[in-house]
């Protein structure tokens, strides 16, 4: 019964669940025209590719929006991220290619999550997004830790 469960899940995982893929494909382009590993900042602990023990990779580079950046730097607590903030992981394999793109992007009806298993196509091959469970799931700890479902970034407290 185990290995049937667990087949199950790895079932699931494997298909996706790419709820909005129109949104989805706009999105990667918005990240692709706005060069965010050029003109993004890089996330507080990530100046370069840091090991991750996370489903999206062995290493990831975290990248964040002016509006993320802004406020960061200003220094003031906050219990949830601004309305337009973005977050882009790049995920990298053992031998350093990037494998997939992950991003969340905070909207008035929460954050909107995707991933993108194939990142050197035109529209990035989403695998998940819009506000799949196995997204929220995963982030819900940080979220319980009052983080606002970003793990590697830590609210202005």
């Amino acid at each position: 019964m185990r290995r049937i469960f667990q087949f199950g899940l790895f079932a699931l995982a494997a298909c996706g669940d790419n709820q909005d893929p129109a949104t989805a494909d706009d999105l990667f382009r918005r990240i692709q025209t706005a060069n965010y590993r050029a003109t993004f900042a890089k996330a507080p602990g990530y100046a370069t590719k840091q090991p991750s023990n996370t489903a999206h990779a062995k290493f990831s580079d975290i990248f964040v929006n002016p509006t993320v950046d802004g406020a960061i730097k200003a220094k003031k607590p906050l219990k949830e991220w601004p309305l337009g903030s973005l977050v882009v992981k790049d995920g990298y394999d053992g031998d350093g290619a990037v494998q997939l793109i992950a991003v969340i992007e905070k909207r008035a009806d929460g954050w909107f999550w995707a991933e993108y298993t194939k990142p050197t196509s035109a529209d990035g091959g989403a695998k998940y997004s819009g506000k799949p469970s196995i997204c929220i799931n995963c982030h819900q700890a940080a979220a319980d830790a009052g983080n606002d479902f970003t793990q590697a970034i830590a609210l202005p407290k």
